[in-house]
């Protein structure tokens, strides 16, 4: 036990369960997580290892006796007939069959559709009518020849909690930090938070979001094996997952015939697995999914008001680096066709599931958690009973390009935000920033998807933005596509303006229109303050950030695309006379090639008239050779009205670009920090914005 797990069962005496334990037992049945811990919880609530280990065999004992496992189907009937009658675990559906006018009860692994069941049961439990529920069922035999069922249900205990109190809940998280109660709700779904980054803990907790904000669109698109419906179909007793087959109106959302509300009635969260594989009957479902998804309510012959979220998660086929940097493909590839424009601008947050690790057992935690089933109630409580929404709107800023879907989005997952982690009260405005950051990133993603498919500028405000505490406006960037001008510029979108002009002020405002002028700067962790440069960009368009810019230190890694020259120089080229680099290497031809292109950069910019470059030489230096190229560089300048003036200090290490107007840009590596492209005439060989780069440190200051 370490302090964490301490201070958890002290506050939460008998909520608590050691997740390694439910490790344990996972992988020898496929049992949902909450139905283990049910029993764990009952069996081995304790901290002396002998009793433990006697709880884990009761926990065994039971599911060998009273889990039915869909091979043993038979043999549990047996059993019921030759005892009389058998407690079992399983999950229990009640279905209404018009033909016999009654209702029937199956159970899942039990195999049996005609199972006699006392209408109380599935008036209590409105789940036992749509997608089934986890019980501890008896099941009775009936010896009754005139009857025609050989089954019935004497007992029906559903596997979860009968009573929560939230107040005693939000009690607890008062004694702890914030990042204390981060740690225990990751450890409740089974994870290390010391083994995570504080970015990816972040996306854990936004896939519960779903689980806690009512009426919460989200989607989560990415490699396989990472977990995606994990959180959809194991955590919650409230959540129900649909993976693949047919979506027909009346599943989803009220059956006609039956004057019966569908899934979105009876759960939380209806989650779709595999969503590219999902097939949509009639256009009709979509377009009561679309009035569903923008407000919780829809028509069908009666006015029908629900509270549950809807969650699409699926997986990519091509790499997040081939999407961001294509003109043709976009992160919303995956969904089926029927899945318009106005579908996707109704999905609060996009999940980048590209940063979610692997499964593996590295990241599963051996510590205390809460039980899966009490932390599922205080979820549940809150999705039905608590509004932080407005609670959001009083305290948030958010800048010019935020739209209404735009707004209702970021709010609801800061929203959702302060339900798991602050729900007895506000946060810090440190910890506030922080959401609201993720939240715009996760909407910005959105808008950058749809802005990439549609030709107009419908959605052309991507540069989505808020106003700190000091009053500063922030523009929020994704990181995967923060200098990819594919996404940041669609070509597509281009066809409307003259292309004599720079497509530069567009790549800044991220729309045709004349915004008001931002301050572009680095905040948090998701933010990126790069000003990008487009195609053909001039670089004294930059005069839309009117002396704003401000003073960058970030890292480039290793494989990171999208950093040219341009976007990481350019923005701070305004009113530029003179310029001088410092860089000892320039001694081989393909750094020649590099500080040529640097060259075409200034170019751009009328106000610079000469360039100083200072390198050095060794050895092996073919100096006439480079002296040669440069000399034709100088000779080209010379035609544009800029003198290069070439020194060489055999003592240079430092590299660093000077500008007259006292900024400072130094890149640890100089300007060779590409990698060798792989192919002669593949892409990136040409465009650098394009090519992967080496690891370094960038700094731009003033002197």
């Amino acid at each position: 036990m370490d302090a964490l797990d301490k201070k958890l069962n002290e506050l939460f005496d008998g909520k608590v369960v050691r997740k390694d334990l439910v490790h344990r037992i996972k992988k020898g049945t496929n049992v949902p997580t909450f139905v283990l811990e049910f029993l764990l919880a009952r069996y081995c609530a304790s901290d002396d290892p002998d009793e433990i280990k006697a709880g884990m065999e009761a926990v065994l004992e039971t599911l060998n006796d009273n889990y039915v496992r869909p091979n043993e189907a038979n043999h549990a009937q047996s059993k019921v007939a030759t005892k009389g009658k058998f407690r079992f675990i399983d999950k229990v559906h009640v279905n209404y069959i018009e033909k016999d006018k009654r209702h029937w009860a199956a159970l899942e692994n039990f195999d049996s559709r005609r199972i006699a069941i006392s209408e109380k049961y599935y008036k209590d439990h409105d789940r036992l009518l749509q997608g089934g529920l986890w019980a501890e069922v008896t099941i009775a035999y009936n010896d009754i020849e005139e009857d025609d069922y050989a089954f019935y249900i004497e007992d029906l205990r559903p596997i979860q909690l009968s009573r929560f109190n939230f107040n005693q809940y939000c009690e607890g998280r008062a004694q702890c930090t914030r990042d204390e109660w981060l740690s225990f709700i990751l450890r409740s779904v089974g994870l290390e938070p010391d083994k995570l980054t504080q970015r990816v803990k972040m996306h854990f907790l936004a896939r519960l979001m779903p689980l806690v904000e009512p009426n919460f669109n989200f989607i989560e698109l990415g490699p396989r094996g990472t977990g995606k419906s994990y959180f959809f179909s194991e955590f919650s007793p409230y959540s129900t997952l649909i993976s693949g087959g047919q979506a027909t109106k009346a599943t989803l959302f009220y059956n006609n015939q039956r004057k019966q509300i569908g899934l979105v009635g009876f759960w939380d969260t209806v989650a779709f697995d595999e969503v590219g594989g999902i097939k949509i009957r009639d256009q009709d479902t979509i377009q009561i999914m679309k009035d569903f998804m923008a407000n919780g309510r829809f028509s069908r012959g009666v006015e029908v008001i629900a509270d549950a979220s809807m969650a699409f998660v699926g997986n990519l086929d091509l790499s997040v680096e081939q999407i961001v940097n294509s003109e043709v493909y976009d992160l919303f590839q995956p969904l089926p066709k029927e899945f318009d424009l106005a579908m996707m601008d109704r999905f609060a947050c996009y999940l980048p599931g590209w940063e979610m690790p692997k499964n593996s057992s590295e990241f599963l935690t051996s510590n205390y958690g809460f039980i899966t089933d009490y932390i599922a109630e205080a979820f549940h409580y809150q999705l039905k009973q608590t509004n932080r929404y407005e609670e959001v709107s009083s305290r948030i800023k958010l800048g010019n390009a935020v739209e209404g879907r735009d707004e209702k989005g970021i709010k609801k997952i800061v929203a959702a935000f302060l339900k798991i982690l602050h729900p007895d009260g506000p946060p810090s405005d440190e910890e506030f920033e922080e959401y609201v950051v993720y939240a715009i990133e996760s909407r910005r993603r959105v808008k950058e998807q749809m802005n990439k498919r549609k030709s107009d500028d419908e959605f052309a405000k991507i540069n989505l933005s808020y106003i700190n505490t000091k009053g500063d406006e922030i523009v929020v960037y994704c990181p995967e596509s923060r200098s990819a001008l594919a996404t940041q510029d669609p070509y597509r979108r281009n066809i409307h303006i003259d292309h004599d002009l720079s497509f530069g002020k567009q790549a800044l405002s991220g729309t045709k229109e004349k915004d008001n002028p931002v301050t572009i700067k680095e905040s948090v962790a998701y933010v990126d303050d790069s000003a990008i440069l487009s195609r053909g960009a001039e670089v004294q368009d930059v005069d839309r950030l009117e002396d704003k810019v401000v003073e960058r230190h970030f890292e480039i890694r290793y494989g990171d695309t999208g950093y040219s020259y341009e976007s990481i120089i350019g923005p701070y080229l305004k009113g530029v006379k003179s310029v001088e680099i410092d860089d000892p290497y320039i001694r081989s031809s393909h750094q020649v090639h590099n500080f040529v292109r640097l060259c075409e950069v200034f170019v751009k910019v009328p106000s610079i008239k000469k360039i100083v470059l200072v390198t050095s030489y060794d050895e092996q230096t073919d100096v006439k050779e480079i002296s040669d190229r440069l000399g034709e560089l100088k000779q080209s300048l010379l035609e544009l009205d800029i003198a290069l003036e070439v020194k060489v200090n055999e003592n240079l290490h430092d590299c660093e670009i000077r500008l007259d107007n006292d900024w400072i840009i130094k890149i640890g590596r100089g300007l060779d920090f590409y990698q060798k492209p792989e192919l002669s005439f593949g892409i990136g060989s040409n465009d650098l914005a394009l090519r992967k780069c080496l690891e370094t440190k960038v700094d731009i200051f003033k002197r």
